[in-house]
């Protein structure tokens, strides 16, 4: 990227809902959270039921980005300097990266182990190999452009290669990791990856309410410009210096700077999801 015009018109690309990632099929534990009767919680007795809603939403929303930053932002940091460090790199495409991808490989397996739950694994793997394969089908240049250039081209040849091992289940592909990968690959700087990563999650969450029809669309909206922007700025300038800790950081070696779960009822609730009679949501 050579202009802040050009990251701003990829920002725009990755924002659009209508991007093929799966993310219209996951409610990280919106659904079973409305289902178990949290919404009566979070708002006073004397409240309307479309404030108790209201006030539930962004209640779920507010503890489910400060548990997603702390344990998801830290993999989307590792990861992206670790695609920007391949780019350094002379060797032929076709024959390098086995360094680039045993890291991202390892900061697979870490999240893996880390994500406490078998539903949100699910979701996490579903929408993290479809932003590669978004990359390679969506993103990289077209054959019949006849656009050289050397690092577009091995950029691809690392997505796909990545992408052919989650098939192959020599990995797991999960979504923080594969966000890296596809921003830093589209050269997106990463404090705006961080950003749209959080902001990403939270829209997700507020689609979510407004299909289970706990908000509508128009409250969704101010929710997003009023309540949310705020969360996901603090959230990021709290988060975005985390490390995994994974490659030895000399600089980062504070225990509460690594990866953490914070809300111990939302990994319950997601666990319950597949246990509810009814549901819209895959996850």
């Amino acid at each position: 990227m050579d202009t802040d015009f050009d990251e701003t018109y990829v920002l725009l690309l990755l924002a659009d809902s209508n991007l093929p990632t799966g993310s219209f099929v996951a409610s990280s534990g919106f659904e079973s959270y409305g289902t178990h009767g949290f919404f009566s919680l979070a708002s006073a007795s004397n409240m309307g039921k479309g404030k108790t809603l209201t006030a539930g939403t962004v209640a779920f929303i507010q503890d489910s980005l400060h548990t997603y930053a702390r344990s998801a932002l830290p993999f989307v940091s590792d990861a992206h300097r670790v695609v920007d460090a391949c780019k350094d790199l002379k060797g032929e495409p076709e024959i390098g990266h086995e360094g680039t991808i045993k890291n991202l490989v390892e900061l697979d397996e870490l999240y893996e182990t880390m994500t406490l739950n078998h539903v949100a694994k699910r979701a996490s793997k579903a929408q993290g190999v479809a932003l590669l394969t978004l990359y390679s089908k969506g993103f990289a240049c077209p054959s019949d452009l006849n656009y050289e250039d050397h690092l577009s081209k091995s950029l691809t040849v690392l997505t796909d290669r990545l992408k052919l091992m989650i098939r192959g289940e020599e990995t797991h592909g999960h979504l923080p990791v594969c966000w890296g990968v596809l921003t830093s690959a589209l050269g997106v700087s990463l404090l705006r990856a961080q950003h749209l990563f959080l902001f990403l999650h939270a829209r997700s969450l507020l689609s979510s309410a407004v299909r289970l029809n706990t908000i509508g669309p128009y409250s969704s909206q101010q929710l997003l410009l009023h309540s949310v922007r705020p969360l996901v700025e603090a959230e990021v300038l709290q988060n975005k210096d985390m490390r995994t800790g994974i490659f030895g950081d000399m600089h980062h070696n504070d225990a509460d700077d690594r990866p953490a779960t914070t809300w111990p009822l939302g990994e319950i609730l997601a666990v319950r999801h597949d246990l509810q009679h009814s549901r819209i949501f895959n996850s």
